[in-house]
């Protein structure tokens, strides 16, 4: 098999969840409420009766100090914020594996069903959402396309983390824009907050079209001059657009 994907299964609420060869620094992951995972999506269903996050479809975008490598040149797209913390995916960063490896693994089709998908749905990224529970897969997705599972995130936007979507997907009856990412990335009460305020990062309105569109590798320049800043001249001062 293409990509670093070893194995994969489904836990007992069908979430998808992927195991990887460990990297240098990482430790392999497992299924499991110990990751913090449930803590996470238990701010995302609360948005149903709560108040909407002021941080809630925005981009996060990494400040040229920040210090964290793994977040460098980083676009995360914030699915839910609350005073309970903060929950998003990375956008700009590319797994090395590939969807039709990670759909065999996970008994969608077999390996000629692979072979055969649309070229399309074969070159469907799946990326880095973030450091925390890499082996838990995420589809941000448009809202046209709904299961039971899954969560608003803005009026137009939805989160959907069980197979459900997966299978939709690769029979051509998905959402119209979507993106797949391994992992997310957290934060505990109040710390997002304290990071933007020390000049972590820059926030700005998320658009559909920069949040789904297919080119990855400018998506940090082209979000930036989105909102009228040039890299080059971007200071280390923590601001808003």
């Amino acid at each position: 098999m293409r990509g670093a994907l070893r194995n994969a299964r489904k836990d007992a609420a069908h979430h998808f969840c992927v195991y990887q060869l460990a990297v240098e620094g990482e430790s392999h992951l497992s299924c499991g409420a110990e990751t913090g995972y449930f803590d996470r999506m238990d701010i995302l269903r609360q948005k149903k009766s709560a108040v909407r996050g002021f941080l809630d479809d925005q981009f996060l975008i990494a400040m040229p100090g920040m210090k964290d490598d793994r977040f460098a040149r980083s676009v995360i797209y914030i699915c839910a914020h609350s005073d309970e913390g903060a929950m998003g995916l990375i956008i700009n960063q590319v797994q090395q594996m590939q969807f039709p490896d990670l759909l065999v693994q996970l008994g969608i089709m077999d390996e000629q069903e692979a072979i055969r998908l649309p070229r399309k749905t074969r070159d469907f990224v799946v990326r880095n959402g973030g450091p925390v529970d890499r082996s838990r897969g995420f589809v941000l997705h448009s809202g046209d396309y709904t299961v039971e599972s899954s969560l608003p995130v803005s009026e137009d936007i939805c989160l959907t983390a069980t197979v459900d979507i997966l299978r939709a997907i690769s029979a051509g009856r998905g959402p119209r824009h979507a993106l797949m990412a391994l992992g997310y990335s957290g934060w505990g009460a109040g710390q997002l907050e304290t990071e933007i305020a020390e000049n972590g990062w820059l926030t700005c309105p998320a658009t559909p079209d920069l949040l789904f569109d297919a080119d990855i590798d400018r998506k940090y320049d082209r979000i930036l001059a989105s909102i009228g800043i040039d890299l080059a001249h971007l200071s280390r001062t923590a601001g808003h657009a």
